[in-house]
């Protein structure tokens, strides 16, 4: 099929020079969608292409994005809160229970300020017994930064939540639900985004990424580009077990098959398809490495975070980075409130090359601060592609959202 935008040089132009009517095209697109209150989406930018490559709907890492940046958000942040109950007044935050990770504390910290920066009481609460001593009602601790962070013990009456003997009104879902917190959500009367409904125990990476094909595609067909320059390839692969080894042969067939798709040069990404925190996930260049994998690697592919069995993965094309950070292979995160952007950072990792997994032992955040982009052609031209692929981003979380409520 022949496209108006055939090559990422003509990518970056025809974005820079259409803005209005993409984003026209964004915002009807998400009108009466269940966008979810927040989320941080990966960006991969290679030679060739732009690519999401992750997207979280609990996401972590405030603490890394720029402090302007956070205040500028305030309005939004606000609006939003408003939005999911017009009487908000005190917000509560359901936070991971990995208290013991001295950076999340720092993102909890920073999540907090931006809700009683908006006006808001702000309390943070979990229903995870096991973080309380018998008859202790909150938790005291202190974050890597130094800041004080009160997790308070919550509770359910009468369909409200409530902690400290006062009702929330308003929750801010912060637990990706992993492993599922024993609560009703359905019969709950307060007010929480993103929804509970579609944490880890059930989402899956496949359903996601195939939701974000149909909606690049389509942008893409509106516009005349080439839907390669904006999406990695992949294939989706249900009911394997690395424990076993049931189901090996058939997830190496989809990595030979992409390959031959792409090129003999080219590396897959192998990621379990429920996995997070940058767990569950191999490099891999053939089939015959799937088949041969060690004990260890399909142990790490096997279980991830709070021992979810992973039994799909997701076989997606390695885009090979060309951000450096401190001559280190680097990635861009960005972050939006009901799915607009409004700050992000630079992903680096001393240990891996330009075709690595990025979110693990070794990474390291730079800000980055839009206050403090330069105004020229360029730079706004890269804001604005970023900006439209983590928009396109929730709009296929809309879609996993509306498919569950």
């Amino acid at each position: 099929m022949s496209f108006k935008v055939q090559t990422k040089d003509q990518l970056d132009f025809f974005i820079c020079h259409h803005w209005n009517d993409i984003n026209k095209y964004i915002t009807d697109l998400k009108t009466n969608l269940p966008i979810p209150f927040y989320s941080s989406v990966d960006i991969r930018e290679s030679n060739f292409k732009y690519a999401p490559v992750d997207h979280n709907m609990y996401p972590a890492g405030f603490n890394n994005v720029c402090s302007m940046d956070l205040k500028d958000s305030l309005p939004i942040f606000k609006n939003t809160i408003l939005k999911l109950n017009q009487n908000a007044n005190h917000v509560g935050i359901i936070p991971e229970s990995h208290t013991k990770n001295s950076f999340y504390l720092d993102h909890l910290h920073s999540l907090s300020q931006l809700v009683k920066a908006s006006g808001f009481e702000l309390t943070i609460i979990t229903f995870d017994q096991s973080l309380f001593e018998v008859d202790q009602s909150e938790l005291h601790l202190t974050s890597h930064s130094g800041h004080e962070i009160i997790i308070h013990k919550a509770i359910v009456q009468d369909h409200l939540i409530l902690a400290k003997n006062q009702i929330i009104d308003t929750v801010i879902m912060n637990n990706d639900q992993s492993n599922p917190l024993p609560i009703d959500w359905k019969n709950l009367k307060t007010a929480i985004s993103p929804t509970p409904l579609i944490g880890w125990f059930r989402r899956q990476k496949n359903t996601h990424f195939t939701y974000y094909k149909k909606v690049i595609d389509e942008f893409c067909a509106h516009f005349s580009i080439n839907p390669d320059l904006l999406q990695a390839k992949f294939r989706a692969v249900d009911n394997i077990d690395f424990e076993s080894k049931d189901g090996l042969e058939k997830l190496a067939h989809a990595v030979d098959e992409l390959k031959a798709e792409l090129g003999p040069e080219s590396k897959m990404f192998v990621k379990a398809s429920q996995g997070t925190y940058g767990m569950g996930i191999s490099v891999v260049s053939s089939g015959e490495e799937i088949i041969n994998m060690n004990r260890k690697t399909r142990n790490k592919m096997d279980v991830g975070k709070n021992s979810i069995k992973f039994t799909s993965a997701l076989v997606q094309e390695g885009v090979e980075t060309i951000i450096r950070h401190d001559s280190h292979p680097a990635e861009i995160t960005i972050y939006l409130i009901d799915g607009e952007c409004i700050g992000g950072f630079i992903r680096a990792n001393t240990e891996k090359d330009s075709l690595g997994n990025l979110n693990s032992k070794g990474m390291i955040f730079k800000k980055i601060c839009i206050t403090d982009i330069g105004q020229d052609d360029e730079s706004k031209c890269k804001e604005a592609i970023y900006s439209i692929i983590a928009r396109m981003t929730c709009i296929a979380a809309a879609l996993e959202i509306k498919e569950v409520i």
